[in-house]
């Protein structure tokens, strides 16, 4: 019966034939199928340190420029275990406000975090050639709202959120949470949200009852619509099934409750909406998004404010926009449809470049 030589018998086999048979080092060679440096090497380990030096060696090399820095790995697990669903690109850009020097890179930090078990292996999602990704120019032009349930209080009632980003700058200017989704609580939140933030020029929502009466059996206007009517603000729909057109309240859906709800339970109504708030404001203001180039949606959403210069033309405005990447395109979406019930008025001129018009005059209550 036939036996493979391991390794470490074939390089002895090799030195055997210089050493005790008198061969060439390049004989050896061609023979074993090595380079002749390989052969010289094989007899000075093997002189060295007889049959233990011809064993497989690491090719580890002893110094390691590249390696990140223990301190600064260190870091990157602090950070982790306390922000556990930011990813390298977030835990770099976090470094990177913080002057840490020198900035590892995103591979390096997912490595990091594969090591120490803070993250598990798993495939990309792949993009579909077909999706395109819609964006408004600034802030304050569209809002989306929508209506979440998942909160859990101790009695056993599950509550709603109304929830609403601005599309621009995926600010969260409301987060309301109610024991039902009735028009009234919903349209009180929202009054809410036009009083603090102003009014946009439009919002995007889909056909639930409390948005619109727009597929009843005998179309109506709803409060919700009313309010939009009052103060001049276009309420566009979704076309029936069509839950990607609101794809970014939906995402924040997933964030809201992957980083906020995640299955806890809380004692009050009260106390849930307490909580949400605060966590509303850390997502506004120190959460980056890698969709808006690791920038806050604060930082967005106000950025225009501090804009001095004076706004630009409807017909121009998207020409300044910086829409480079592949996939994008700014403007409403095809699938959004306007509102049979409200109207557009007419809007007074604002030199305000978020477009913030008081004019919240529908009482609720």
């Amino acid at each position: 019966m036939l036996r493979e030589l391991s390794k470490v018998e074939q390089r002895y086999d090799a030195v055997l034939a210089v050493i005790r048979e008198g061969m060439r080092v390049s004989e050896v060679a061609e023979k074993f199928g090595v380079h002749r440096d390989t052969v010289h090497s094989w007899l000075a380990r093997y002189e060295a340190q007889g049959l233990e030096g011809l064993r497989d060696r690491s090719h580890r090399p002893n110094t390691s420029p590249l390696q990140m820095p223990a301190v600064i790995e260190a870091r990157v697990l602090e950070l982790r275990r306390n922000r556990p669903h930011w990813g390298p690109m977030s835990l770099r850009h976090q470094l990177a406000r913080e002057g840490v020097s020198p900035l590892p890179s995103v591979s390096g930090i997912y490595r990091a975090l594969l090591r120490h078990g803070l993250v598990e292996p798993k495939a990309r999602r792949k993009k579909l050639p077909t999706y395109t990704r819609w964006e408004r120019g600034r802030p304050m032009e569209l809002w989306q709202m929508d209506v979440v349930g998942g909160v859990l209080l101790d009695d056993g009632t599950e509550c709603k959120v109304l929830t609403g980003v601005d599309d621009h700058s995926r600010y969260c200017i409301c987060a309301g949470i109610m024991l039902r989704a009735t028009g009234r609580a919903v349209c009180g939140f929202f009054a809410q949200a036009l009083e603090r933030h102003g009014v946009p020029e439009e919002i995007l929502t889909d056909n639930g009852k409390v948005f619109t009466n727009r597929f009843g059996l005998t179309p109506s206007e709803v409060l919700f619509d009313k309010i939009c009517r009052e103060n001049g603000i276009i309420h566009r729909l979704t076309a029936p099934a069509s839950p990607t057109t609101t794809g970014k309240i939906e995402r924040f859906h997933r964030t809201l409750r992957t980083e906020f709800l995640g299955g806890q339970i809380f004692s009050s109504q009260h106390v849930a909406q307490k909580e949400l708030d605060a966590w509303v404001a850390d997502y506004n203001t120190m959460r980056p998004h890698q969709s808006l180039g690791m920038a806050t949606p604060a930082e967005r959403f106000e950025a225009r404010a501090r804009r001095s210069e004076p706004e630009l033309s409807p017909e121009f405005r998207g020409v300044s926009e910086d829409r480079s990447a592949q996939g994008w395109v700014s403007g409403p979406s095809r699938s959004m449809a306007p509102s049979r019930c409200p109207t557009r008025s007419s809007r007074s001129a604002s030199n305000d470049p978020r477009g913030s018009w008081h004019r919240v005059s529908v009482r609720i209550g």
